[in-house]
């Protein structure tokens, strides 16, 4: 099934037909202050949102941001996991949503505002700006990874051993310009967390890598 056959989907926060906008992540990467103000906090906040929104629909929800040692971020949450659909093949396919716009916030001037105050743009600027990231998918059909690299997928959906969990967890390496940039603040990091009254976060470092 090629995205020609996609584009019947109906869209909903992305863009079924197409895997890749590698134009859309080039523009991210080529003004990464723009997209990423206050570096890797701004990141953060960018997966958070999304933990967010599932945990308004569900009425309550968890997460856990990891601090890694190696300046490596993991974002866990419980919710039902990213979208995913069945093709005519019946291969899984994942709502493309690291290495495409996010069609509600990406070009909007009306975006809302996340609580650092600058305005949402989606989880693509996180993969863009992110030498690694890796999304583990849990859904209640099924459990995946798959692997990018500024952006691109550099893996298919690797399936993984069901645990009995739903949710999503993503962990990602930003890049070494954003490291330096301003480091990440835990006390901030909670306090920001109270933009999404349903989300109940803890902010954890880890001695471990990424």
């Amino acid at each position: 099934m090629d995205g020609t056959a996609r584009a019947a989907w109906t869209n909903t926060t992305h863009d079924w037909a197409a895997t890749v906008d590698a134009e859309h992540l080039a523009r991210i990467r080529a003004d990464a202050e723009g997209f990423a103000p206050g570096g890797v906090e701004h990141l953060v906040l960018e997966v958070l949102a999304y933990a967010g929104d599932e945990a308004a629909a569900r009425g309550a929800g968890r997460c856990v941001v990891t601090l890694h040692a190696d300046g490596s971020v993991s974002v866990r949450d419980d919710g039902r996991g990213t979208d995913t659909r069945v093709d005519e093949r019946g291969e899984v396919v994942k709502k493309p949503v690291m290495a495409t716009k996010d069609l509600r916030f990406f070009d909007h001037p009306e975006a809302e505002r996340l609580p650092d105050g600058h305005p949402r743009r989606g989880v693509s600027v996180v993969a863009a700006l992110s030498s690694r990231l890796l999304h583990t998918n849990r859904r209640l059909n099924g459990a995946w990874t798959q692997r990018y690299e500024h952006g691109l997928p550099v893996t298919g959906l690797e399936p993984v051993e069901p645990d009995g969990t739903t949710g999503t967890c993503v962990t990602f390496r930003p890049d070494a310009s954003l490291l330096p940039q301003s480091p990440v603040d835990p006390d901030r990091l909670a306090g920001w967390a109270a933009h999404w009254p349903a989300l109940e976060v803890r902010v954890e470092s880890s001695q471990r890598e990424g």
